[in-house]
C-alpha cells in the first residue's frame, strides 16, 4: 500500500499558539511545527463469513405463495440448525409479498399471481464449513444467496497494530522532513486519529451448483484482508 502523507511547516515564536482549527489552547515552545498524516496497516485472515440466504416462491394467490415460502424456509432453518449454526448468528433480514403483473398495450396492469420472499442473514464462524452449508441450504430450498462477506470477529487487536504502524510511519516521515530542513524532531505535540478500516473483503459471488456437480462441495477461500488506521501527528522541530 502506498503511504500518502501531507506536511506543513510553521515557524513559531515562543508565545505563538496553535491555529484555531487544532482546538488546542496550549502555548507551543519556540521552534518549527510539522504536521504529518500517515496510514498504518496490518493483515489478517478473515474468521467470519456472512451470507444472505433466502427463499423466493410464486403462486396464483398470496396465501399460497406465503404458505409455500414458509414450508421451504422451515427446511432452510432446519439445515442451518443441523449444521451447528447458533440462533444468535441467524437473523431475518427481509420478508416481502408482492403482486406480479401482466402488462398489455392499452390495458391496465392485471395481477397474474404473487411472489413471496424470506431472507435471513447468517454468520459462519467456521469459514471452512460455510461452503458445504451453502450447498445444504440450496438442497433444502434456498434459491437466493448473496455473499459471503468476509470479516474479522474481533478486529480491535488488529486495529491497535495498525495504529502503532501509523505512528511509526508518521515519525519516520517527520524525521525525513526534519533532516531535509536541517532540524531534528524534539517531540510529538499532538496526535489525532482518522478513519479505521477492518475489512471486510469485497463480496464473493456464490452460485448454486447444478445437480450433476453434486459430488463436489463449494469451497470458500478466506484469503487475507487489510486492517488500516490513519493518524495526523503534530511534531515540534528545532
Amino acid at each position: 500500500m502506498r503511504l500518502f502523507a501531507t506536511a506543513l511547516l510553521l515557524t513559531l515564536s515562543p508565545l505563538a499558539t496553535l491555529p484555531a482549527a487544532a482546538q488546542v489552547a496550549a502555548v507551543i515552545p519556540d521552534g518549527t511545527i510539522l504536521d504529518v498524516s500517515a496510514t498504518g496497516k496490518t493483515t489478517r485472515v478473515p474468521d467470519i463469513a456472512t451470507i444472505r440466504a433466502g427463499v423466493v416462491t410464486q403462486s396464483a394467490t398470496a396465501a399460497q405463495a406465503l404458505a409455500d415460502n414458509a414450508k421451504r424456509m422451515t427446511g432452510v432453518l432446519a439445515a442451518l440448525k443441523a449444521a451447528g449454526v447458533q440462533p444468535r448468528d441467524i437473523a431475518t433480514s427481509n420478508v416481502s409479498l408482492q403482486p406480479q403483473y401482466r402488462y398489455e398495450n392499452n390495458q391496465p396492469p392485471a395481477i397474474t399471481g404473487y411472489q413471496a420472499s424470506n431472507t435471513v442473514s447468517v454468520r459462519f464462524r467456521d469459514i471452512a464449513k460455510s461452503g458445504s452449508i451453502l450447498d445444504a441450504l440450496v438442497a433444502q430450498g434456498a434459491n437466493q444467496i448473496d455473499g459471503p462477506n468476509l470479516s474479522l470477529d474481533q478486529p480491535d487487536a488488529a486495529l491497535d497494530e495498525a495504529r502503532v504502524d501509523a505512528v511509526k510511519r508518521a515519525r519516520a516521515r517527520a524525521e525525513l522532513y526534519a533532516k531535509a530542513a536541517g532540524l531534528t524532531v524534539v517531540r510529538i505535540v499532538s496526535i489525532s486519529e482518522g478513519g479505521e478500516v477492518a475489512g471486510p473483503q469485497p463480496p464473493v459471488l456464490y452460485m448454486a451448483r447444478a445437480k450433476a456437480q453434486a459430488s463436489a462441495d463449494t469451497t470458500i477461500a478466506p484469503g487475507e484482508t487489510d486492517v488500516t488506521a490513519s493518524v495526523s501527528v503534530r511534531f515540534l522541530l528545532k
